[in-house]
């Protein structure tokens, strides 16, 4: 069995992702190559659905775009009736290239700089998420000046800690994100927006951190979250009408992680908010996530191609690829790990234990002592579920050309994003 439904093994003992021969594709397009599944990200999108449909009341999904974003992902978030959370004028850019409706995108950021927010009032983004007191007046000056009313969301640290690595652990109250509510902050800053004529408040977003696999602190979350909206109700006669939940919902990455059931775990967090809502008078808000590495991670596979071999007598086997930290540095910054194959033998038994090395200048490890197929020079490796913050990392370091993308659906594949030429990496230089 391979971490992925949509991976199996054809008839040429090939890896086969999403109906396509893995190893083809390496030959076809090239490598270092990143490979994403439609039919996942559709999937996943429908996991929401499912769950919202037993929600009495108002839904949004909105994919977040950092976790990997180009033209053509723009467009499939499009198709599947989603919504959009850019983090700067990049992405935001990026969308209206794609045509992406601008109504359908919350703009985050906890440093957005004026020419981003007056480049998202122009567009008429649909909510911009206040993050910080500077921006409250910056921004409300921004909508003035442009004859616009923004919309706009606070960031609020809701104080609820998770089981994930410090790093991505963001609704603590030692956060460089959003509102803290123990200080008062939060309240503070909505009675500030509310006496500025041109915004319009329109909701509440939290964000507890990154690869949670389970619902408790979502729920939890929920309700201090609805606790502060009956608040700013009850004491300013504010009604909230968006609750953005945020994202964080965790993937497998290896065969022992535990599998966020989405569909599952979000009917459960959705009863809990009907629940609270029922016992405290409260209508019911229009609830958002905003999934990034639920939908993009296990849709993505990176592949390489295996160069030089090299053993250290009782100690290890190195083995090189073609690829390096700048395609993916997850493992350099949190030491992340992946359940690896490689996939012109992916019928042999993983009964060869070595740590796969990048090409940089640097002790660029992709993974420490991991079970692989016995494999040699030219062999195609393939790594699962690195759609997320792997190539929306990516870097030059080294001066290595980031790699192609390529979207596969049922056995077809086209590209969406070439492979950077030297030409490329030079194009700024003076």
């Amino acid at each position: 069995m391979f971490l992925s439904n949509l991976a199996k093994l054809n008839k040429k003992n090939h890896l086969e992702f999403d109906g396509c021969d893995v190893v083809d594709l390496a030959i076809h397009y090239g490598t270092p190559l990143v490979l994403m599944s439609e039919t996942h990200i559709e999937n996943a999108f429908a996991d929401f659905k499912t769950a919202f449909n037993t929600y009495q009341g108002k839904s949004i999904v909105a994919y977040a775009s950092k976790a990997f974003i180009c033209k053509e992902m723009c467009k499939l978030v499009a198709a599947q009736g989603g919504w959009l959370d850019v983090v700067s004028g990049g992405e935001l850019f990026t969308a209206m290239q794609a045509n992406f409706p601008m109504s359908k995108i919350f703009f985050h950021g906890n440093n957005k700089s004026l020419q981003e927010l007056e480049m998202a009032i122009i567009n008429e983004v649909g909510y911009i998420v206040i993050d910080n007191f500077g921006e409250i007046e910056t921004l409300n000056e921004l909508a003035k000046k442009h004859n616009k009313i923004a919309k706009v969301l606070f960031r609020i640290k809701p104080g609820v800690d998770s089981k994930i690595h410090a790093k991505v652990q963001v609704g603590k109250i030692d956060s460089k994100f959003g509102f803290a509510l123990e200080t008062g902050e939060a309240f503070e800053a909505v009675k500030a927006a509310a006496i500025c004529k041109n915004l319009e408040i329109a909701g509440l977003h939290c964000h507890i951190g990154s690869n949670i696999h389970e619902a408790e602190s979502f729920s939890l979350s929920a309700k201090v979250m609805l606790t502060f909206a009956k608040k700013l109700h009850d004491e300013l006669n504010i009604n909230i009408e968006i609750l953005n939940l945020g994202g964080g919902f965790g993937i497998k990455y290896l065969e022992t992680d535990e599998e966020f059931k989405a569909k599952e775990l979000m009917i459960e967090i959705l009863a809990e908010i009907t629940k609270f809502c029922n016992e405290n008078g409260m209508n019911k808000p229009t609830i958002a996530v905003e999934p990034g590495r639920y939908i993009a991670g296990p849709a993505g596979m990176n592949v390489y191609t295996i160069g030089n071999i090299k053993t250290i007598p009782n100690i290890r086997d190195y083995v090189a690829v073609d690829g390096s930290m700048c395609d993916n540095p997850r493992p350099a910054l949190y030491g992340a790990k992946y359940t690896l194959e490689v996939a012109n033998r992916a019928n042999l038994p993983k009964d060869y234990k070595a740590t796969v090395s990048g090409r940089l200048c640097e002790t660029d490890t992709l993974h420490e002592d991991v079970m692989l197929q016995k494999c040699q020079p030219g062999d195609t490796l393939a790594v699962f579920s690195t759609g997320a913050y792997g190539f929306s990392m990516a870097m030059t370091y080294n001066r290595l050309q980031r790699p192609a993308v390529v979207f596969v659906k049922n056995g077809e594949s086209r590209l969406a994003i070439k492979r950077e030429t030297y030409e490329q990496i030079l194009q700024n230089d003076v």
